[in-house]
């Protein structure tokens, strides 16, 4: 464990000694700011359902709405890009796996590293509620359970997707290249959510749906984003980031039989 935690520190260090950090946190915040204060919601059907101050009602539940699709087309992405891929392409990987450390270690402390700074990002994004319902607003009484809740369901979203960024980053030797591999994945991964909800509403597609909703990860974060703490799609998370680990490690393993 210690190889573990000295290789974590060690990877978000250097994530905040770059910019990367600092732009991934500024403009995620930024964004999720302009997107939950300026931008109507589209609910169920297509239909408009007003912004952040039309709503009248206090509620976060658009924030949850937001989180996801961020994390999966920008975050996750940027945070995992170099974990692996950029370590391959100038060589200091091989450096890391010939010190006295295992190669699982190796895996598992770039993964701590990567689920850290998507957890910043996630508590600094309770500066929003915070700020509507506490201090220095006071909008309402705020239900806080479907909140935590939602942070729960970003959790482990969190940890399946760094899985997938980690494993899709260790299959090449460029970051640009591993950037957009994890985000086109956890784009589609979200996005069949949408069409599970056509499948299932049309008769001869339901048997599809059934199919693309185990997967989707949509699908298994909305009972969260509702305020339900649903065991089996937690379980599912865990079971992607341990196959996707799994994978990272194999693959870092295959370089010394080249």
């Amino acid at each position: 464990m210690r190889n573990i935690f000295i290789i974590a520190r060690r990877d978000l260090r250097a994530q905040f000694n770059s910019p990367v950090a600092y732009v991934v946190i500024g403009g995620t915040l930024l964004l999720l700011g302009v997107l939950l204060f300026l931008i109507p919601h589209i609910g169920v059907g297509g239909a408009s359902v007003g912004g952040f101050w039309e709503i009248d009602r206090a509620t976060m539940d658009q924030m949850f709405l937001y989180l996801p699709p961020l994390l999966s087309l920008f975050v996750i992405p940027a945070v995992t890009m170099r974990s692996l891929a950029s370590e391959k392409g100038s060589g200091t990987l091989e450096l890391l796996i010939t010190m006295p450390v295992r190669d699982s270690e190796v895996i598992l402390g770039k993964y701590l590293a990567s689920c850290a700074m998507v957890f910043v990002l996630l508590s600094l994004t309770l500066l929003y509620p915070l700020a509507m319902f506490k201090w220095p607003w006071h909008l309402g009484a705020l239900d806080w359970g479907p909140v935590w809740s939602g942070y729960v369901g970003c959790v482990f979203f969190s940890f399946a997707a760094v899985g997938i960024g980690m494993m899709l980053s260790s299959l090449t030797e460029s970051d640009v290249i591993a950037f957009f591999l994890t985000a086109g994945t956890l784009f589609f991964l979200y996005a069949i959510g949408g069409i599970v909800s056509f499948a299932s509403a049309n008769g001869p597609w339901a048997v599809l749906s059934d199919g693309l909703a185990f997967v989707s990860f949509q699908t298994r974060y909305q009972a969260f984003a509702r305020g339900i703490i649903d065991t089996r799609a937690i379980v599912y998370f865990l079971s992607v980031a341990t196959l996707c680990l799994l994978v990272s490690f194999r693959s870092l393993e295959s370089r010394k039989w080249s």
